[in-house]
Parts: structure tokens; sequence; C-alpha cells
């Protein structure tokens, strides 16, 4: 990765420690695909790369650009791909557990507009559980800081350790950032309610427009925030992600009011949008980490996920945005 941003532009004061919990995993990008092929066709596209992917790598794959330490849990399956992913994240393997399996890869392929279709196996996310998220984490460095747990829907077996991952969590004062991503089998009245035995643990919930309107049932952005102010702590944070409109913040306060802030994305032309909101989330709770205010965070956030998505190979460097 190119034109770094040093870590005293990104990272002006103390900051709290960083970790982030989920799916790393191999992603195949190819396109732009227009039109879609017909079965037992084949066309020719303009790009295609091999990256470090999933929810919780392409978050650490930002803060490593930006020189923002942290730490991340995961593990791989035993083959070239699980050599490489670890490879790629040196001085933070060490723990993770090579599981008797094909390491999970997904295919994306991106569309003229930006969009993507993803085509993925489960690999070794569904064998990734509690324990090993001990084994991976330094817990008391982690003491104060902030944990991101994400690829919810990918991860099955850590997902049914939620309460005791919460619990262990919450025993050493960390804050818990929660981004589900999409159900592959959609939000349906099951997934719904797992969902929502989550959120009372929550401290920032960070959801794009369409899993927040799904999660909720409702149909405007505003509603869905509103609906779930009951669910969170008084204290917790709300973000959705809108894409090339930016991304709305709401924090709940003590005394039953909210902070409400909009912030717009600039105007760029989008080259390759997987990984978008993930980006997001790593230039937002890097600023969380640093105390800053509710605009600043989601400023952060909005900002070097547009330069991310608007650049090819990705950069990261905000400021040349």
């Amino acid at each position: 990765m190119t034109d770094k941003t040093t870590t005293s532009e990104m990272r002006p004061g103390a900051m709290r420690p960083l970790a982030v919990i989920g799916n790393v995993n191999v992603d195949i990008i190819i396109g732009a695909a227009d039109p879609w092929p017909r079965p037992g066709t084949e066309i020719l596209v303009e790009h295609g790369e091999v990256r470090v992917g999933g929810a919780a790598g392409n978050t650490a794959l930002a803060w490593q650009a930006v020189n923002v330490p942290y730490q991340i849990a995961g593990n791989t399956g035993r083959d070239q791909f699980g050599d490489w992913l670890r490879q790629s994240f040196p001085g933070h393997c060490d723990r993770w557990p090579v599981e008797e399996t094909a390491t999970t890869f997904s295919v994306g392929v991106t569309h003229p507009d930006g969009e993507r279709t993803f085509f993925t196996i489960p690999g070794h996310m569904p064998h990734l559980d509690f324990s090993t998220v001990q084994r991976s984490l330094d817990i008391e460095t982690l003491r104060g800081g902030i944990a991101l747990i994400c690829g919810c829907y990918l991860t099955d077996r850590l997902a049914a350790d939620y309460p005791e991952l919460f619990a262990w969590l919450k025993q050493h004062e960390v804050e818990i950032a929660l981004d589900t991503g999409w159900p592959p089998s959609g939000w349906t009245r099951e997934t719904r309610r797992r969902t929502r035995d989550w959120l009372p643990e929550c401290d920032h919930l960070l959801l794009n427009e369409v899993e927040i309107t799904s999660l909720t049932e409702t149909d405007t952005v505003e509603t869905a925030m509103q609906a779930l102010t009951s669910v969170l702590p008084t204290h917790a944070t709300i973000v959705a992600k809108q894409g090339p409109a930016g991304a709305m913040g709401r924090r709940l306060r003590a005394d039953g009011s909210v902070e409400a802030v909009t912030v717009a994305a600039p105007q760029v032309t989008p080259v390759d949008t997987i990984g978008a909101g993930d980006v997001f989330n790593a230039g937002y709770l890097a600023a969380a980490a640093q105390r800053l205010d509710l605009r600043s965070c989601v400023a952060a956030g909005v900002g070097i996920a547009s330069r991310a998505v608007s650049t090819l190979p990705r950069r990261y460097d905000v400021a040349a945005a």
C-alpha cells in the first residue's frame, strides 16, 4: 500500500486500543461485468485482483495502511490461501489456529455502477469460536479500548458464543462495536430476533442503510434509528452508512436526548466499492478511539471510505482525496 497517512496525522492524541473480531478471508475481485454473462459463455473484464478480504480483514488493512495499532482475532484453513493470509498479518497471526479445511474465499464481481455481487465458500470461517478469540487477543492490552465484532452471520460458531464474548469484553472494560453484515439467508424473523438480542451490549452499531431498515422493518433510516433507541444502551451510537450519500450518526444521551449528525460524502467516481463499509468502520473507530466528537468520527469514516472506493490500487490517504 502506498501514500500512507502517518500515525501522527491519523492520531493527533492518545488513543485507546482497537481490535477486530470476525471473518478474515481471501477476496478475488473481478470486473466490471456488463452485461451479466449468460450461462455457458465467457466475457472479458477490465481488472482482477486477489487480496485480503472479509469484514475483519478489510478493517484491519485500513488501520494498517494508516499506521493505527490494532489486534485481530482470526483463523485460516490449511492451504496456500491460508499461508498467504498469515503473511499479510505478521505479528498478529501467531495465535490463530489452522483449521483442517480450505481457507474461505469470496469471488466479488463488480458492476459498472460500483455495486458488486459475491460468491463465497464457507471454508474456515464457521470454525472461528470464542476460545480462538481468547487466544488471539491480548485482553489486558485491549482493556479500556474498542473491539469491532463483524461478519456475524458468516461465523455461526462464534455468534453462538456472543453472550460469553460480550461478557468477557465488558469485564475488561472494552466497548463493543457491531457490524452484522448482510445475513446470507436474508433478514428473517429469526435473524432479526438474534440481532436484537445482541444490541443491549453494543456501544457502537455500524450498519448500512439497507441493513438497518431491514433489521427494524422500517421504510427510512430515520425511522429505523428511532426504533433502535429503545433497544440500545443509553450511551450508544448508531451509524447508518449510506454509500455515496455519506452517513448519519445518532448518539443516545443519558437524559433521553439524541445527538444527530449527517455527513455528506465527497463527490468521487467509484472504482471498487467492495469493503467500503469495513473501511468506514476503520476510520470511524480510529476517531472514536481518540474520543473525538460524533461528527468527527462519522466524517473520518466517510472520508477514508470515499478515498478507498475511488482509487485502484486502493488508497487510504484521506488528505489527498
